[in-house]
């Protein structure tokens, strides 16, 4: 029973990749951004503001983290997402959002100082070739004569935030429990997204984007972190990760059969290219470089 937690998490994220696309003709990108924060700082609001309240000396001493956190992972990542979603697919977003524990490996190697692994190296690389793949429908010289498309380029930098979102709070281990510190980056998040929301040509709420606004603010926002926290704390970090995989295949599923997103041959290669990459960076642990064992000279 353990395994679904991690696993309706997922299945919560990718539903979420398929709202990101939907909210493209339903929802102006900055008025979904605001409104799904600011529907989960009012839920939890009643829940972390007492904490809050008494960690405020605390609060005050890291509240640049916090920021820095709010604008990686509220901000930058969800935000990117639906502007991304007016010219990508949903199936593209979930490849994408599938990425992410690869880039994680690779932030940190450089700011944890993880030891590089032929997984790391090998998975990179078939990673990236399968990502060309993906992005340049199978062509990939035209990458060299086009570069990434503005909707591709906002998803790199989407997965890329999240990414470096989860090596920095794992790097700076803050002091406040988890819901008081998800709080106050959502409430760093709602600020800075407020300027945008303001001058949004239209922020109105109608029957068609309310349900957009409540499964992202409620589902994808605190459901879903709260199943996958603990899914982490019953099966650990390393083998929750692993479900993570499972992200594309649910989004294709669900794009193909209710936004009727056509499913190619280049799907399959790249998708699946970025996907062994993922994995193999993720299970060969074998370092980099051994280290040389000096031999043992007797003394005569």
């Amino acid at each position: 029973m353990n395994v679904l937690f991690p696993l309706l998490a997922v299945f919560i994220w990718s539903v979420n990749a398929i709202v990101s696309k939907l909210s493209a003709t339903a929802i102006d990108p900055a008025a979904i951004s605001f409104y799904r924060w600011l529907l989960a700082l009012i839920i939890l609001t009643p829940i972390a503001l007492p904490g809050v309240w008494r960690q405020r000396a605390e609060i005050r001493r890291i509240w640049w983290r916090l920021f820095l956190l709010g604008l990686l992972g509220m901000v930058l990542y969800q935000s990117l997402a639906y502007y991304a979603a007016h010219s990508v697919s949903a199936l593209f977003i979930g490849i994408l959002n599938a990425l992410i524990p690869l880039l994680t490996v690779l932030f940190s190697v450089v700011l944890l100082r993880l030891a590089p692994t032929r997984g790391i190296v090998a998975g990179s690389l078939i990673s990236f070739a399968g990502l060309t793949w993906l992005v340049t429908a199978g062509h990939p010289q035209q990458l060299f004569q086009h570069g990434l498309g503005k909707g591709e380029l906002m998803m790199l930098v989407a997965s890329a935030s999240y990414a470096l979102y989860g090596v920095l709070t794992k790097r700076w281990s803050l002091t406040l429990p988890n819901w008081q510190s998800l709080y106050m980056q959502i409430l760093f998040g709602v600020l800075m997204l407020l300027p945008g929301f303001l001058r949004a040509p239209d922020v109105s709420l109608t029957m068609k984007n309310i349900p957009l606004v409540i499964f992202a603010g409620l589902g994808a926002s605190l459901i879903a972190p709260y199943l996958w926290i603990q899914g982490v704390l019953r099966l650990g970090a390393s083998n929750s990760s692993l479900f993570m995989n499972l992200m594309p295949l649910i989004t294709a599923a669900i794009a193909v059969i209710f936004l009727h997103e056509p499913l190619h041959g280049y799907h399959f290669v790249g998708g699946g290219m970025t996907l062994a990459g993922v994995w193999l960076a993720q299970r060969l642990k074998t370092p980099l470089r051994r280290k040389e064992i000096k031999p043992v000279v007797e003394a005569e």
